[in-house]
């Protein structure tokens, strides 16, 4: 049985930055790493690879199977009776385990919730030598946006971090299927994809990270982010825009649209902020939203204010004219 490989000695994926990552382990703020498309796709293996070239310190606790609509459901992990998706670990596996190269490296057999349960108090003890500075959860395919958010795994992963009191963000790529690492080919649209994705997200946590303000989310909110589809075709051609970083404008956003009386923060000249499915519909957008980690609900305008204020000296932000 084939393992995935180590992951800081193959990041062909982390990619776009035209580099395989550095071998030392990075000195910066350590980052527990999860999903709910699996621990063996190629696109958590991109977010780990760009993770670490950001110089963030990081460990992977993911599903050891496909979860993508989990939500925030739990259950005590058991044993596989199959394999781990992709054939990328045996069947008889143990309910919590490791690539047998990399101990950093981990597969839950539960939900997205469960393994972040795991990285947290388990395996980032081990390894990062503490509890996590922050949870990643993916990025992983297809957007989370609007009432279907709440059964997204992605966001239910990052919503769970938030109550375990660790700051969150849960990221998802329209323009992604779960393909296995190992095998995929570097110069795929969907590898270039995730590439980019990647690198859009870890863009947004180190703006988090540089601002002085702490701690970095206020307690029990996560941030649920979304990339609009990229226009990336074969062996890597842009098609149109959508293509790089630049091609992409941050919105500061809510999962819903505002009922009328309500008030968001104000930016961009109104009180009302965009929902999210509409932004990341309309172009190439990222979209990101502050959400309650319990309700999985739009925050109200303080809390809303707080996160952006944080985020403003990055100047990621652009005003989104429908």
């Amino acid at each position: 049985m084939q393992f995935p490989t180590n992951l800081f000695t193959l990041l062909v994926l982390s990619l776009s930055v035209g580099r395989i990552a550095a071998q030392a382990i990075p000195t910066g703020p350590s980052v527990l790493l999860t999903n709910a498309d699996g621990w063996a796709t190629s696109a958590v293996r991109a977010q780990g690879g760009a993770l670490f070239g950001g110089n963030f310190n990081l460990v992977l606790s993911a599903p050891a199977q496909i979860q993508s609509k989990a939500g925030s459901k739990s259950a005590t992990p058991k044993p596989l009776t199959k394999p781990c998706e992709f054939n990328s670990c045996p069947a008889g596996s143990p309910a919590e385990g490791s690539d047998p190269t990399d101990g950093r490296l981990n597969f839950v057999n539960s939900y997205p919730v469960d393994a972040v349960k795991y990285g947290i108090q388990t395996v980032s003890p081990l390894y990062l030598n503490s509890t996590p500075d922050f949870v990643v959860s993916g990025v992983d395919s297809g957007n989370a946006v609007g009432a279907a958010a709440c059964e997204s795994g992605t966001l239910g992963a990052a919503a769970e971090a938030a109550k375990e009191g660790i700051p969150s963000a849960a990221f998802s790529g329209a323009s992604l299927h779960p393909e296995y690492f190992n095998t995929s080919d570097p110069t795929s649209a969907n590898s270039i994809a995730a590439s980019l994705y990647s690198n859009l997200s870890v863009a947004l946590v180190s703006a988090l990270f540089n601002s002085s303000a702490r701690p970095v989310l206020p307690a029990n909110t996560t941030l649920n982010v979304n990339f609009a589809p990229t226009s990336v075709g074969v062996a890597g051609k842009a098609k149109s825009k959508c293509a790089t970083m630049g091609d992409f404008k941050w919105v500061f956003t809510r999962v819903v649209p505002a009922a009328k009386h309500a008030k968001d923060v104000e930016t961009c000249g109104s009180t009302h902020l965009p929902d999210e499915e509409t932004v990341v519909h309309s172009g190439c957008f990222a979209t990101v939203s502050v959400v309650n980690a319990h309700t999985k609900d739009d925050v109200d305008a303080a809390t809303q204010s707080t996160v952006l204020e944080r985020l403003k000296p990055a100047g990621l932000f652009s005003c989104f004219k429908n």
